[in-house]
């Protein structure tokens, strides 16, 4: 008779396959057979006892461990690890100084949004934070508050405007604030030429906490589509598209960094984004303004444009 401790999740096998009440798949190992495996586990584990990093030994047996219960759960075949070592050669082929195909590896299997669950505790009403992605570039240009950061890139004009403060409530000056998006035909500017410098900036807060600028009404776009991650996409089922939004990165001594976007309201994308970045918080109402409308610093601006608020909350560096 084949108790519970018997029992291991794997692929559907008509023969000895089954599932529980939730719908788990799960197939019959021996006791035996389950012995075997797990000698193999703990000779691994064994093999870190002499790694004097405690951290690195504690990494390094937390992924032993957990690479090989994914192995005996879904009782991987030696063609599908070998597909997997194909597909993971491939991704580094694919990556070059502009373009992080594991990058997006990880957003699109929701490790780099834990990831930043984990280093990003809640903290008072601190804005939260989410995924950074694979376009971010050291080198971006200073602007003025007030400034436009498109510098020409094609989009619907967008100003956007608020503070930057911390946890209780004291504006913050001279924070940095790094801001980059796609324009409207959901390219970047490293995506057309890795020289390129549109649609990102940097400025800094004035004596009052507050920062203004001219920026693009955020549209959705792909991640690049064109690599393994882009097909494995395509062969689970899932679209490749992020939803709109505009990112930033904002840092004060004495405070955390911030990495996070806005995402607009309405967004045809939204909770469907290919990275799981969306936060209800983040979610913001991109005012639409007719053309001819007057904008709030006497820029005369021919078609529609759009207006949204961003207030930024910082918690302290070191929680």
């Amino acid at each position: 008779m084949t108790t519970a401790a018997s029992k291991q999740r794997a692929q559907v096998n008509p023969k000895t396959a089954g599932a529980d009440a939730r719908g788990t798949i799960f197939r019959e190992v021996s006791p035996e057979q389950q012995a075997v495996e797990q000698q193999l586990v703990d000779h691994v584990v064994a093999s870190f006892e002499a790694c004097e990093d405690p951290r690195l030994k504690e990494l390094m047996v937390a992924l032993v461990k957990h690479l090989h219960s994914f192995i005996r759960e879904v009782r991987l075949t030696e063609e599908e690890w070998g597909t997997a070592i194909d597909f993971l050669t491939k991704a580094g082929h694919i990556t070059d100084d502009v373009r992080q195909e594991f990058i997006l590896l990880s957003d699109t299997l929701g490790a780099s949004m834990q990831t930043i669950n984990v280093n990003n505790a809640a903290y008072a009403d601190a804005t939260e934070a989410t995924v950074f992605g694979p376009f971010f570039v050291e080198d971006s240009p200073a602007i003025d508050n007030g400034g436009d950061m498109a510098f020409e890139a094609p989009g619907e004009p967008c100003w956007v405007e608020g503070t930057v403060t911390d946890t209780d409530g004291n504006r913050l000056a001279g924070a940095r604030i790094e801001v980059w998006e796609a324009d409207e035909t959901g390219l970047y500017d490293v995506q057309y030429d890795a020289g390129k410098r549109a649609a990102r900036a940097h400025l800094f807060t004035e004596a009052d906490g507050s920062y203004r600028f001219w920026g693009l009404t955020p549209t959705p776009y792909p991640i690049p589509n064109d690599g393994p991650v882009g097909r494995m996409l395509d062969a689970v089922g899932r679209s490749p598209l992020r939803a709109s939004h505009l990112h930033f990165m904002v840092s004060h001594e004495g405070a955390r960094t911030l990495v996070t976007h806005i995402f607009p309201e309405g967004d045809p994308i939204g909770w469907k984004d290919t990275v799981f970045g969306v936060k209800q918080s983040l979610i913001k109402r991109f005012e639409p303004q007719a053309a001819g409308t007057p904008t709030p610093d006497g820029r005369v601006i021919d078609g529609t444009w759009s207006r949204v608020r961003f207030d930024i909350v910082l918690a302290p560096a070191g929680v």
